[in-house]
């Protein structure tokens, strides 16, 4: 657990007590013939340090990465992110912070599969695993020799972390309209090209690159998708979401696990800082990949930069951003449902009772926006009865958020018709259940002032 000493900066590092409790402190070399820093956990190894974090220059090698582990498995167990029953999707994009995701959940799968070796009844089993990368080419432009490349990375790197095996999915992010992907590209183009906001066109690609995962995990039986997203990115995201209008649904984005899909997100890596994640895979020699694509001019990019110069003036404003944003209240699908499985460990079900955020439960999360899925404020949820126009591209306009109504959807109606009919069938089939559940409401609400078809109207 964290030690929360008064001279930890991070107030989330992993100290050993019984091997520090009793060892004298030993003061930092600073003659001009030593001048490097004693690692302050094991008092023995040197500091590491370049990586610009809060604890930059603090831990040496081994305790830097002992410490990061920490935080990665103390919100895995915290919030029951992976249970030994689970199957679990790392969504692999090649960056530094997917690839420590991706070593990290492999590190828990070979200490609970020695485990299991190890027990007589091997009571408890092991978790699946398995990863997936998406290929977005068809919208980024991606030279093919390039992606070829980048693919057969992913997989040397995900043969390499056996045993236990891994199946990895290759996936194209135009397979979200069907199996055959040549049949998804026109249809894909056409919905990416009408969006010319550069803002709206990032914002969209995010839609559909999950749209593509869920599709992925429950076509292949997973019961949990986990991200790479890290402080770093959060606190991108809290800033460009708050400039975009969608303060409302931000809670639902920044915390430790989001069930308002069909198969719940997972962000183990949430306390973990970008420079971190960069310096381990620097120091273990973590393959990534990185494609050739130049900085955006959208809201996310000009955020993004704009945070990176703030985290370098002062190493810990990303923290106190997500800490901040931490504060607003989240929604009833910000947990993980209580775990009653008999095979689950107790002290797990009893840690997750201890942790799991409390919710609160007049705020609603029944409504969401079929574009991007974030839950409607109340003032957004359009009254069905008032309608003037019942054209099916009209009623998703008006069911989707005032962000993606203002980022991503076409302005005039000839282009929105057009839109509307390219986007993936599932997309569109938010929109009608949200329709169908109002109108379904509207009949209850007025049931008892309704003829039954035997009834005659005098």
């Amino acid at each position: 657990m964290a030690c929360n000493g008064s001279g930890c900066q991070s107030g989330v590092c992993y100290k050993d007590e019984d091997v520090t409790r009793n060892q004298p402190i030993k003061s930092e070399e600073t003659d001009s013939t030593n001048p490097t820093k004693v690692c302050i956990k094991c008092k023995l190894n040197d500091a590491v340090s370049g990586y610009g974090g809060i604890d930059d220059g603090r831990f040496c090698a081994d305790c830097f990465k002992t410490n990061l582990f920490g935080k990665f498995r103390f919100a895995v167990t915290s919030n029951a992110m992976i249970t030994p029953t689970d199957k679990v999707l790392v969504a692999f994009s090649g960056g530094p912070s997917s690839r420590v995701a991706l070593q990290f959940v492999h590190d828990m799968q070979e200490r609970a599969q020695r485990n299991f070796d190890a027990s007589r009844d091997r009571s408890l089993p092991v978790f699946a695993v398995g990863v997936v990368f998406i290929d977005e080419s068809s919208v980024l432009s991606i030279p093919s020799n390039e992606m070829e490349e980048a693919v057969e990375v992913v997989g040397e790197i995900v043969s390499s972390l056996v045993p236990p095996r891994k199946d990895l999915h290759i996936v194209p992010i135009e397979t979200v309209y069907s199996a055959d992907s040549g049949e998804g590209k026109e249809s894909l183009a056409n919905v990416m090209n009408t969006v010319s906001d550069p803002t709206g066109r990032e914002d969209m690609l995010l839609c559909l690159r999950m749209l593509a995962l869920q599709k992925v995990a429950s076509e292949y039986g997973y019961n949990r998708i986990v991200l790479g997203s890290c402080i770093s990115r959060i606190a991108c995201h809290v800033i460009s979401a708050t400039v975009k209008g969608q303060g409302y649904s931000l809670p639902a984005d920044i915390q430790y696990v989001d069930a308002r899909w069909e198969v719940p997100v997972v962000l183990p890596l949430r306390d973990c800082f970008a420079q971190e994640i960069n310096m381990l895979c620097r120091l273990d020699g973590l393959k990534t990949v990185k494609f050739s694509t130049g900085p955006g001019s959208s809201i996310n990019g000009l955020v993004s930069s704009f945070v990176s110069l703030l985290q370098e003036e002062n190493p810990s404003r990303e923290s106190t951003i997500v800490r901040t944003a931490g504060k607003l209240t989240p929604f009833q699908f910000n947990r993980i449902p209580e775990i009653i499985d008999g095979n689950v460990p107790l002290a797990t079900r009893r840690r997750q009772k201890r942790y799991n955020l409390k919710s609160n439960e007049s705020v609603s999360s029944e409504s969401f926006c079929p574009l991007c899925n974030s839950p409607l404020h109340k003032s957004e949820i359009v009254d069905w009865s008032n309608m003037d126009s019942h054209r099916s591209s009209d009623l998703f306009n008006k069911s989707c958020c005032s962000s993606c109504q203002f980022q991503i959807l076409p302005s005039d109606s000839t282009s929105m018709e057009q839109f509307y009919m390219d986007l993936p069938r599932s997309m569109v089939g938010r929109a009608k259940q949200v329709s169908n559940g109002k109108l379904s409401l509207l009949r209850e609400q007025i049931q008892d002032f309704l003829l039954s078809d035997g009834e005659d109207e005098t």
